[in-house]
């Protein structure tokens, strides 16, 4: 924690922004409270659980689906007929006048219209045969509708699961628990929350149906980084051949309006072999506000349906897909079999990516590009697959092949990779003929049972692609005539070494003793940037190594357990570490400055992007951090904290601290609260802000003292940098103990609900400088720990010499041989 609260500038006025008009808008006590996504994501898993155990995953999630989209519907043409009601009135009409013309379907433009028989208040009436009102009322809805056809017809709540059917009681509890909310759009606190919350529930389906889950759902951080890959444009046509769930369109429109672009002027296009995931995908699309979407149900590769007027088929300017993978195709009667003119792959044997591939390639518009999903048998398989490569090769088609982690899909533990294909000729000059590879396998944070993507692991991927340039142990760029010369084998671990460095082992030095020079100097660089020096810990043992200190100061012998304590109070160490966190309480302010113009913009990512570089120029290099490191670092603070920055564009810093104090009062069921604690997408807390900051408080004081109680009573038995190290430590004690008390004292203020704008925004601002902080000092302490660990090795496998063993064996041998002689054995 840092002075960073002295350089903070007040609010600039007249900049409030329309998010902080919003929020000081809002209505005060007994006004209804906006719905967060972490309640809503809550309220519809607490639905699942009311069906779970009749049925597994696989089958009852289309009736929360279901459910989920009746009761927006009605919920959206019920607000809407009263404000058509009112309007009839007000020019005059009567109450039998306004009732009878609301009825008139012509009224309601982009709202669905809502038979009767579907109305919440019938619905909520049912309690017997509930499963059959409940199809006619999704019946009534789509027959009414003709957007929805065959979009809710497979959805049976009376259908026969195992030997019986869904107990009235227990449709009649999951209608009474959707009725809990009210699921307009201003009721959320962020606009496209009820589709945020579909998605969050396809993941959570696809997480309990396992291999069945991989079919309809990719991870959303891999669809994250696959359209920030393809960059899409406002006016661009984007396709997916494999829709799934259709999250790959949704993000594609949502990253066109995070840059500030026109997202209604996106035309989007999906194709879906399985009638239930294309029902899913459609009802995405509804509940994400996007009703244009052209998505068409059959088998892409043997009918693909998006055709042109003249008869051929659709060309796109950005593809983005997840092919089935394992897959057969038929060749008998394809359509459009142009599309494959660089060969067939085999029919059996599940071959069918290289068919994929080819078909995107052949929709792609001039200057077009596709980002796709491939099992890394497509990269070196033989026969007609390699045939298929060559071709694709020599017209330059492919821009970047880039491993994945492996189990970061559903249904499949094995690594995947993602091929960058260009249409023909649109490569930019000083890319073609040549391809990029990274080996991004490492890059991933371990979860129970599966592994994700972190924000920071999409930034390296994403800024390594767009420089375009070797990165050791992690990118190459390939020339044609050498992939030529491997065989046209695209197998990644071919051209970027990034498996462990190969183990030299020095006899001489695990014979005489010592720590071979040329080890030491090799992690040089990494130790000076550190801020190490090597004086610290060794010392030098002739010309061609070093021995381990004897001593660490006058009072206590070096050891294995004491390196890591050597290290971090090494005094180069700490200066750096204070070095680098005075360059961030230094850049903060501008880091605050960026995240002020969030407020009154819809330009989420161009913000970011901004921060993100801030961050990486002003920090980048130090100690450390280099600058990929420090891109991701920023990367990952705002992802991991995406939903508070979004809460911020939307309602300004009051709305924002308001949500903190809201989420306090959420009602949660002990089960509930402790499967979302970790979740990503909640809300901070105030309550465990206060907690924190009383434990923080606690802590400061007791170092403070022990600090002062160290310097004070052992100063003669100190050396000058230790007591140097114990005044930097009471320094540091009393300005956080300091910063911590105004802090508590301004969080018990809001949460009575007596700060103004500006004491608001400081509070907002404090915390959001707090998480980054931690967030940086976890990863140079996590560097810090790499040095350590880098001694510690040093310390097996040298400290003790075979000479030594040797010697202490004779020492041994004659104390045996004496023990021995002396009780009369010779």
């Amino acid at each position: 924690m840092t002075d960073r609260n002295r350089r903070r500038r007040s609010a600039p006025r007249g900049r409030r922004g329309a998010g902080e008009e919003q929020a000081a808008g809002e209505a005060t006590a007994g006004a209804r409270r906006p719905l967060t996504l972490t309640k809503l994501e809550r309220h519809l898993y607490a639905a699942a659980d009311i069906l779970r155990g009749k049925m597994d995953a696989s089958e009852f999630k289309e009736y929360i689906f279901g459910m989920l989209f009746l009761k927006r519907c009605s919920d959206e043409f019920a607000h809407r007929r009263q404000a058509i009601v009112r309007s009839i009135r007000v020019d005059g009409g009567s109450a039998e006048e306004a009732e009878r013309r609301a009825e008139d379907m012509a009224h309601y433009g982009d709202t669905f219209f809502v038979p009767p028989p579907a109305r919440w208040p019938r619905v909520a009436a049912l309690d017997k045969e509930v499963g059959a009102g409940l199809n006619q009322a999704l019946a009534a809805i789509e027959s009414a509708n003709p957007s929805l056809d065959g979009a809710l017809r497979h959805i049976d709540f009376d259908r026969t699961v195992g030997k019986s059917r869904m107990p009235d009681e227990r449709l009649v509890a999951l209608i009474r628990h959707f009725g809990r909310y009210r699921l307009l759009r201003d009721d959320f606190e962020l606009p496209d929350m009820l589709g945020a919350a579909y998605e969050f529930l396809i993941g959570q389906f696809a997480d309990s149906a396992g291999k069945k889950g991989g079919e309809f759902y990719t991870p959303r951080p891999v669809v994250r980084m696959m359209v920030r890959l393809a960059q899409p444009e406002s006016g661009m046509r984007v396709y997916d051949p494999c829709v799934g769930s259709g999250g790959m369109l949704i993000l594609a429109q949502s990253f066109v309006d995070a840059h500030g672009g026109e997202p209604g002027s996106l035309e989007l296009y999906g194709q879906e072999d399985n009638g239930g995931v294309w029902t899913i995908a459609k009802m995405n699309m509804l509940l994400h506000d996007i009703a244009r979407a052209d998505l068409r149900n059959g088998d892409t590769l043997a009918d693909p349906q998006h055709v042109a007027a003249g008869g051929e088929l659709m060309r796109f300017d950005r593809v983005l897909a997840n092919p089935p993978f394992a897959q057969n195709y038929r060749k008998a009667g394809i359509r459009f079999p142009d599309r494959f003119r660089f060969g067939y792959c085999p029919e059996n044997g599940k071959k069918a990516d290289w068919m994929f591939a080819q078909h995107m390639l052949a929709v792609l518009r001039p200057g077009g590009m596709a980002v796709t999903v491939m099992p890394h048998g497509a990269l070196f398989r033989g026969h007609a697959e390699q045939r298929i490569r060559t071709a694709v090769l020599d017209d330059d088609l492919v821009e970047a092949v880039i491993g994945l982690p492996a189990n970061l899909f559903y249904g499949t533990t094995i690594p995947a990779c993602v091929l960058v294909l260009r249409a023909p000729g649109a490569k930019a000059q000083p890319r073609r003929g040549k391809v990029l590879f990274i080996d991004a396998s490492s890059e991933f944070r371990p979860g129970r049972a599966q592994n994700h993507l972190g924000a920071e692991h999409i930034e390296k991927i994403v800024g390594t692609f767009a420089d375009f340039h070797d990165l050791p142990g992690y990118a190459a760029v390939v020339t044609r005539a050498e992939l030529a010369a491997g065989g046209d084998n695209l197998n990644i671990r071919r051209y970027v070494d990034s498996g462990p460095a190969t183990v030299r082992y020095d006899v001489r030095a695990h014979i005489e003793g010592g720590i071979p020079r040329t080890e030491v100097d090799a992690h040089r660089g990494r130790f000076e940037a550190a801020g190490l020096s090597i004086d610290a810990l060794l010392v030098a043992r002739g010309p061609h190594a070093y021995d381990f200190a004897p001593k660490l100061g006058e009072r206590a012998g070096i050891s294995r357990a004491g390196i890591s304590r050597a290290v971090d109070n090494a005094r180069g160490v700490r200066r750096r570490r204070l070095a680098l966190r005075c360059a961030f309480a230094n850049w903060w302010g501008e880091g605050e400055d960026l995240l002020d113009q969030l407020t009154g913009t819809r330009a989420f990512a161009s913000v970011r992007d901004r921060f993100v570089a801030s961050f990486r120029d002003a920090l980048g290099g130090e100690g450390l951090l280099d600058h990929t490191r420090s891109a991701g670092l920023a990367a990952r603070f705002w992802g991991d904290l995406e939903v508070e920055l979004e809460t911020l564009m939307r309602r300004g810093y009051t709305g924002l601290l308001r949500c903190w104090i809201a989420t306090d009062s959420d009602d949660l069921g002990a089960e509930l609260r402790e499967r979302f604690d970790a979740h990503p997408h909640g809300h901070l807390r105030l309550h465990d802000l206060v907690s924190a900051t009383l434990a923080a408080v606690v802590q400061a004081e007791a170092g403070l003292e022990a600090s002062m109680c160290a310097l004070g009573g052992s100063c003669f038995d100190l050396r000058d940098p230790e007591r140097e190290r114990l005044r930097e430590d009471i320094a540091d004690f009393g300005a956080r103990r300091k910063v911590l008390h105004r802090r508590l004292y301004l969080y018990l203020r809001a949460a009575a609900g007596r700060l103004d704008d500006d004491e608001s925004r400081g509070v907002v601002l404090d915390v959001l400088g707090d998480e980054f902080e931690r967030m940086l000092e976890e990863t140079v302490a996590a560097e810090r720990r790499g040095v350590t660990e880098v001694f510690e090795h040093w310390w097996d496998e040298y400290r003790t010499s075979l000479r030594r063993l040797e010697a202490e064996r004779d020492v041994a041998a004659r104390a045996l041989d004496q023990a021995l002689r002396s009780i009369g054995y010779e």
